[in-house]
């Protein structure tokens, strides 16, 4: 499984379909059959972590940095999303960081 995460609008399934070789209609927001889940953040309940390492490519926006939920229930969330991702990235077998269209690998 490869792990893309970045900021919104930051260019994330441009990079898979243009450096990875993903196809548009391999991509879906919801946990299916198709290869390519995107937007795994927006996911109620979030999927357990072995569902998402059958993937090929889980994409993520960046909840680890940026302006911090005034609301309980949604700081939570944000952090289990964030540890969600912090796992799925020390078992995958790349992870990029995609900013600006630009991805950098991290892993």
């Amino acid at each position: 499984m490869i792990l893309i995460v970045g900021g919104l609008g930051a260019g994330k399934r441009t990079f898979a379909a243009e450096y990875l070789g993903a196809r548009r209609e391999d991509m879906s927001p919801a946990l299916d059959e198709k290869p390519v889940l995107y937007d795994l953040q927006d996911l109620e309940p979030l999927p357990d972590e072995a569902e998402l390492l059958k993937k090929e490519i889980v994409i993520c926006n960046e909840v680890g940095s940026g302006v911090v939920p005034i609301d309980r229930g949604e700081r939570g969330r944000q952090e289990a999303v964030g540890r969600l991702c912090t796992r799925l990235a020390a078992r995958a077998e790349a992870v990029y960081r995609v900013q600006c269209g630009l991805g950098m690998r991290l892993k």
